[in-house]
């Protein structure tokens, strides 16, 4: 049973680092600012999810597992709005769109 555990985590590990790494691929690929924070924003969370849901199953100890769920938790929670935040405040400050910009580059 302790193998079926440690792949299991194994492979959470592995694609949650998967996505972080596509995020930061996207960080350097895509043309333009709002591109390149949904890649991060939506690459990062889910990968920080699975790396973190890898490490809850290494160590069910119960206050680790506490820890590790409220962290998994405040990720959830915060990722998100920060990057509705950061997307609404550049649109204010007048960072357009790729699409919608008179000098495409």
């Amino acid at each position: 049973m302790d193998s079926v555990i440690e792949f299991a985590s194994a492979l959470c590990l592995l694609t949650g680092s998967f996505f972080c790494l596509s995020g930061g691929i996207g960080i350097i690929r895509f043309p333009d600012f709002y591109t390149r924070m949904h890649a991060v924003g939506v690459t990062d969370t889910l990968g920080a999810g699975m790396i973190l849901v890898g490490l809850m199953l290494l160590r069910p100890e119960s206050l680790v597992l506490i820890k590790l769920i409220m962290i998994l938790l405040m990720t959830l929670f915060i990722s998100p709005t920060a990057s509705h935040a950061l997307a609404k405040a550049a649109l204010r400050s007048g960072c357009a769109p790729l699409l919608y910009r008179k000098d495409k580059e």
